[in-house]
This record gives structure tokens, C-alpha cells and sequence, in this order.
């Protein structure tokens, strides 16, 4: 069976750092850099993706996600396969008004990337159950064919036979007859595959 996966990802972004405004010193001083840069490097990420006049006249546009760690972590969020929530928190204080009107321009920015969502699904797997459904529904044909009188074929279904029939021995030996044909023309044992059941 095929399985569909998908991967959360929660990132809560610090605010950029002023270090007049907050007077940071020492460590407390190098992380507000190290911040810094990391939201620097992800506000070049935010412009290359949404430079909607580079991207309309189709010109490629380089994205800088190996810049930072950070970056590299929201690679697939920003522009990439899945689906994106982006939370601007603001303050309604005067004394902040700077830093609400950066983070605002912020936000509208990336409002406008554009991604592609899609299921993560092996096209090899889906391809085989699509076979495996298809060699059922036209054993259950054969079976109609063969073992139904023309009125029972007309008023059965298509792709379903009597579960009744299937425990009959000469439908049995019939299916039997089929597999091995099937492996004297392919050079393929159906042993090596898992059957899927008859409806």
C-alpha cells in the first residue's frame, strides 16, 4: 500500500535585535547579532521569492536558502512543496512603531510567495496498484465470461463477480491456468509478488 507522509514544522522567529534600543552587552550582545542575520538572511530569501517583476518577465531568480541554518530549515515553507501559516506579531506601543512597521512590510512581503503544494506519493507504488486493481477487475470479466450465463454477466456489475463462484474448484483451476500462462509468456513468477485479493 502506498503511504502519504508530510512534516510539521513550527519556527517562532525572534524580533530583530537593536542594540541602542536594548542595550545588550557580551553574549547577550552576540546573540542579538547572530538574530539579526538570521532574519537579514531570511528577508533576502522573502525578496527573491516575491520580486514579482523579475519572476513575471521570467528571468531566473537566484534564492539565497544556503545563506543561514535557518534559511535551509524553511526551504520547502517558502516557495517550496507545502503549506505555510506566517503569524506577524506587532506592538501597539508609539515607542515601537518602527519595529511594528518593519515587521508589517515583513509579512506582506512574504504574503506574496507562492507555493506549490502536493501529496508525497511514489508514482512506482501508485502505478502498481493501479495494475494490480486493473489485473482483478479483468479476472472478475474472465470469470464472468466463462462461468456466468449472458443474462448473469448483463446484470452484474463491472469488475465484480458472486463471491460464491470464487470457491468453486474449476474457477479456481481456470485462475491457475491464467497465472501460469502469464508466467510462461513474461518469464515472471507472480510467487515473487504479493497477490492482491479478488473482490
Amino acid at each position: 500500500d502506498s503511504m502519504t507522509m508530510s512534516r510539521f514544522t513550527f519556527v517562532d522567529l525572534a524580533g530583530s535585535e537593536r542594540m541602542k534600543k536594548t542595550g545588550a552587552q557580551g553574549e547577550r550582545a552576540r546573540e542579538g547579532i547572530k538574530i539579526n542575520e538570521g532574519l537579514l538572511a531570511l528577508g533576502n530569501v522573502i525578496n527573491a521569492l516575491a520580486d514579482e517583476e523579475r519572476l513575471s518577465r521570467g528571468e531566473k531568480v537566484h534564492v539565497p536558502y544556503r545563506q543561514t541554518k535557518l534559511t535551509r530549515l524553511l526551504q520547502e515553507a517558502l516557495g517550496g512543496n507545502s503549506q505555510t501559516l506566517f503569524m506577524a506579531c506587532v506592538s501597539p506601543s508609539d515607542t515601537n512603531a518602527s519595529e511594528t512597521l518593519s515587521t508589517l512590510h515583513y509579512a506582506n512581503r512574504a504574503r506574496n510567495i507562492k507555493n506549490a503544494p502536493t501529496r508525497n506519493v511514489d508514482a512506482t507504488k501508485e502505478e502498481l496498484q493501479r495494475l494490480r486493481a486493473l489485473t482483478n477487475l479483468l479476472k472478475c470479466e474472465l470469470i464472468k465470461q466463462k462461468f456466468y450465463s449472458s443474462e448473469e454477466a448483463s446484470t452484474t456489475a463491472l469488475g465484480e463477480v458472486n463471491d460464491e463462484i470464487l470457491l468453486r474448484d474449476d474457477v479456481a483451476s481456470y485462475l491457475d491456468s491464467i497465472e501460469e500462462k502469464v508466467e510462461e509468456i513474461s518469464g515472471v513468477s507472480y510467487r515473487y509478488f504479493e497477490q492482491a485479493k479478488l473482490p
